[in-house]
């Protein structure tokens, strides 16, 4: 069986992330964890943090992944596999999106995407066979989307330093099929193991994670 996290940001790339790469492989080392998903934030917060124009023409996409470069490298030296995701915001309203399984293309336009809003961001993503979950929908300033944009839904979020209501957010995917995950949502030390998925085999690469996320063959830590 492996312990994996689904839902984790690093003070590399997110600006609200306090742990560094080597910080938190060690913590979910020690924690017991087999494998990590790095789901820093994309939005204008993170670009502005970042010093990047989401407009400009140069590279955007490749900054943004250090967090999970650097988390990836030090993984590798401690035997814990570190795949890649992204947490979306778009400009429309305060919602998050865990994604997972794209290729840098699709988010390799920023301004573009954040424009886009989820009724427009959804269809492209699915038709390149993307994997779309909101995180924490329930939780103050958040509402949960509408369920013909998602593949699946976070029930369950401890952040400690919000309410996510995911008793409300398991009724919602409940009551449209949706698949549902457990995240720690981890920004800090304290946050470290509190939710994530175990599973019966190892991924290989990010692309075969989202394809495990799909199957929902999983269980829930938290639950």
């Amino acid at each position: 069986m492996y312990k994996i996290e689904t839902h984790l940001h690093t003070t590399h790339v997110s600006k609200c992330g306090k742990m560094t790469a080597k910080e938190i492989v060690d913590a979910y080392k020690a924690a017991g964890f087999d494998a990590l998903i790095v789901t820093d934030h994309y939005n204008r917060t993170t670009y502005d943090y970042l010093g990047i124009d989401p407009a400009s023409k140069t590279d955007r996409i490749r900054p943004f992944l250090d967090g999970y470069k650097h988390v990836k490298e030090e993984g590798e030296k401690q035997g814990i596999k570190v795949f890649m995701g992204a947490e979306l915001r778009f400009d429309e309203c305060e919602n998050d999106y865990l994604f997972y399984g794209w290729d840098l293309d699709i988010l390799s336009d920023p301004e573009d995407v954040f424009r886009m809003g989820i009724a427009r961001f959804a269809p492209i993503a699915r038709s390149q066979g993307c994997l779309i979950v909101q995180a924490h929908p329930y939780r103050d300033g958040c509402t949960p989307a509408i369920a013909c944009y998602l593949d699946g839904v976070e029930v369950i979020n401890p952040n400690p330093r919000h309410n996510s209501r995911n008793e409300r957010a398991l009724e919602y995917a409940q009551q449209f099929g949706l698949l549902m995950t457990s995240g720690s949502d981890c920004h800090r030390p304290e946050d470290v193991a509190r939710g994530g998925i175990i599973t019966q085999r190892m991924p290989s690469d990010s692309m075969e994670m989202m394809r495990l996320i799909r199957s929902r063959r999983f269980e829930l830590i938290g639950k």
